[in-house]
């Protein structure tokens, strides 16, 4: 479930400003900021890609393709923030995590890489731009809150652009997904069926059609989960300006 969009999108980093808790030490925050800011740089590419690939053909049909090297990197490059969790590096679950980033790691390759007819629907640059949006702001507030210089327009855009990219994303997964499963039945792709020396079995189409389903109780955890970290981190600055 990536957005997750996206990310989410994902609040498996952990809100670093918002830890009061002992950050971690000079080298790993190094690190850290090494890491955010070329994330950022990365996703800020793929935006750029978008929208001169958009300007230069004059449609947004088929624009995967000027950005799909990019965003399998960056997408992939992802799984650290998991490690990041795991060292203690980052104060957030591993297994939410973990979660958050291999469900978008799967969508980019398990359906999108390997399913070629839906990589010119227009569902996919419908969670590519959630994403790349979402990514953009998560890294960036990232970085500051590591640098202890977090501006506010990014805290409020990381707790606020969410309400329409997470529906936004989610919607462009599940139509993808969705535009596959004629594909994965007719080819049997990643589907193994008995007889077999292991006696296994494994149908991917059923497999595809339970990960949709499981969208239907984690989206709204996520969801609800960030209004509820946005009126605990904006909450009293809305108030305060309210009774200004």
């Amino acid at each position: 479930m990536s957005s997750a969009a996206a990310g989410t999108s994902k609040t498996a980093h952990g809100d670093v400003a918002a830890k009061k808790k002992k950050g971690p030490g000079a080298l790993a925050t190094a690190y850290l900021v090494i890491y955010n800011v070329v994330m950022t740089a990365g996703w800020l590419v793929i935006a750029v890609g978008l929208v001169r690939a958009y300007l230069a053909r004059g449609s947004y049909h088929g624009l995967y393709y000027s950005i799909e090297k990019p965003l399998k990197f960056f997408q992939t490059g992802a799984i650290l923030e998991i490690v990041h969790c795991a060292v203690g590096i980052v104060p957030s679950s591993v297994v939410l995590t973990g979660f958050q980033v291999l469900s978008r790691v799967f969508l980019t390759w398990a359906v999108t890489h390997s399913v070629r007819e839906v990589q010119s629907e227009d569902s996919v640059l419908l969670f590519v731009a959630a994403w790349t949006v979402t990514e953009i702001i998560r890294y960036s507030f990232y970085t500051f809150s590591l640098l202890n210089h977090l501006p506010y327009l990014i805290k409020w855009a990381r707790y606020t652009f969410f309400f329409a990219l997470y529906p936004m994303g989610v919607s462009g997964e599940l139509l993808t997904i969705y535009a596959a499963l004629p594909h994965v039945q007719k080819t049997g792709l990643y589907s193994v069926t008995l007889p077999n020396k292991y006696n296994f079995s494994f149908d991917y189409h059923g497999f595809l059609i339970l990960a949709m389903v499981s969208y239907i109780p984690l989206f709204p955890q996520l969801y609800f989960h960030m209004i509820r970290q946005r009126k605990k981190v904006l909450g009293h600055v809305e108030d305060y300006s309210k009774v200004e």
